[in-house]
């Protein structure tokens, strides 16, 4: 489906949470039917955290005093913990997967992420293959198992989460290099490539997705920074919709 096509590929600087969520909406906003199908991959501030569109802020009494490190994604779930990973977002023209189901896009477009952890050794598969895991849905996004999260030694690895307009599919999740946890709260969410024994720096980690990527789809990448106009509305996002300084998240 991806076979031969040239994909548009943005590696972009560290950013905070509200950076990255804005670029993420200034590209989805801006795509047209005949643009390049786009790979972004980029790397956070650390602890940054984004919440699920359909969350309500007010249920997280510690987000109130964590403004600016807090974003809203444009895709749903529960509080994610961001700092030592490293993300992608998808953005393809609807049509090239229109012929598959949300469920079995996700197998598609996982697939990459699966050799990407295959090529360092690691035993790895969908949560739907491992027979003992018993599928279900949590208020936290590295918690609960669905059908399609990757599990590296039956333990949960990052996470995943779409999105569909007429124009464009969004897809976007993570490869945590080093456990990220939280002082709100004792659970620990999921695993990272250090708790198995693999330490990869920022850019060795984003080359091999990278070759991940080419490989699994047989595509061409074309590295390019972001338009004019994707950074105009990504500063005007950043100003008109993500500055919660003196009001609160909606």
């Amino acid at each position: 489906m991806f076979d031969k096509k040239t994909f548009r590929l943005i590696v972009s600087n560290q950013g905070s949470s509200k950076e990255n969520m804005a670029t993420d909406e200034s590209l989805l906003k801006n795509y047209e039917n005949n643009d390049l199908p786009i790979l972004r991959l980029y790397t956070w501030d650390n602890d940054s955290l984004t919440i699920g569109i359909s969350q309500n802020i007010e249920s997280y009494d510690f987000l109130e005093n964590q403004k600016e490190k807090v974003a809203k994604r444009i895709t749903g779930g529960g509080i994610l913990f961001h700092g030592h990973d490293i993300s992608y977002s998808l953005i393809i023209p609807t049509d090239i997967l229109s012929t598959l189901s949300i469920k079995k896009s996700y197998e598609y477009i996982c697939q990459f992420l699966l050799n990407f952890y295959k090529n360092l050794g690691l035993n790895v598969c969908y949560a739907k293959d491992n027979e003992k895991i018993q599928l279900s849905k949590s208020e936290f996004c590295q918690v609960g198992f669905e059908a399609y999260d990757i599990l590296v030694n039956g333990k949960k690895i990052g996470g995943n989460a779409q999105r569909r307009t007429k124009k464009a599919i969004f897809q976007h999740g993570s490869i945590p290099l080093v456990a990220t946890k939280s002082n709100n709260f004792d659970e620990r969410y999921g695993i990272s490539l250090e708790d198995i024994g693999i330490k990869l720096d920022s850019k060795d980690a984003i080359n091999q997705i990278i070759e991940a990527f080419r490989t699994t789809f047989n595509v061409m990448l074309k590295e390019e920074k972001l338009k004019n106009k994707e950074i105009d509305l990504k500063n005007n996002l950043l100003k008109e919709k993500y500055d919660y300084s003196n009001e609160s998240i909606k």
